[in-house]
């Protein structure tokens, strides 16, 4: 298969689906769908940001060799939405090192304090912060503070993911 043409054609869950297919668990496949993803040309990078996130979501392991480059994607501002939708939703499946977690949890923080941060990528970093807070059970204050801080302002999803988390750690 050729990843290139395949990540040209027409998006829907059908063509993901075949990428994922076809990726599977091989790290060679894995890495070519990487390097389209980091080459930078913004549809390409776009277009194989879908089928990275499920494939990192079926298995994980294939994320190791690629935090550094996740956490600096996260940082740029001319990243496309889809690009840091589909980086933080990975985020929730697999476990960071811990020489990237306080980075995420920065970002993650950034987002959703962010009122015009895309809901999903709130909703996303909700999930991230709530798995870090069982490691730093001290950023559980600032979590609760900024969830009620945005409660009002919020989407159904935020209020959704927000609501599991205040519930989950409501003793602490």
């Amino acid at each position: 298969m050729d990843l290139e043409q395949e990540l040209l054609k027409k998006q829907t869950f059908l063509q993901c689906n075949r990428i994922i297919k076809y990726i599977g668990v091989n790290e060679i496949r894995f890495g070519e769908l990487m390097k389209i993803f980091f080459k930078g040309e913004y549809r390409l990078t776009q277009h194989a940001a879908w089928p990275m996130s499920y494939c990192i979501q079926k298995h994980p392991f294939l994320a190791k060799p690629y935090f550094k480059k996740f956490i600096d994607h996260l940082s740029d501002e001319q990243s496309h939405p889809a690009v840091k939708r589909n980086i933080v939703r990975l985020f929730q499946f697999v476990e960071t090192p811990k020489k990237y977690q306080g980075k995420l949890m920065e970002k993650c923080f950034q987002f959703i304090s962010n009122p015009a941060e895309a809901v999903a990528v709130k909703a996303f970093s909700l999930r991230i912060l709530e798995n870090l807070g069982e490691i730093y059970p001290e950023i559980l204050p600032e979590v609760k503070t900024i969830i009620a801080t945005r409660w009002e302002f919020e989407t159904p999803a935020f209020r959704s993911r927000a609501g599991k988390i205040l519930k989950r750690f409501k003793d602490f």
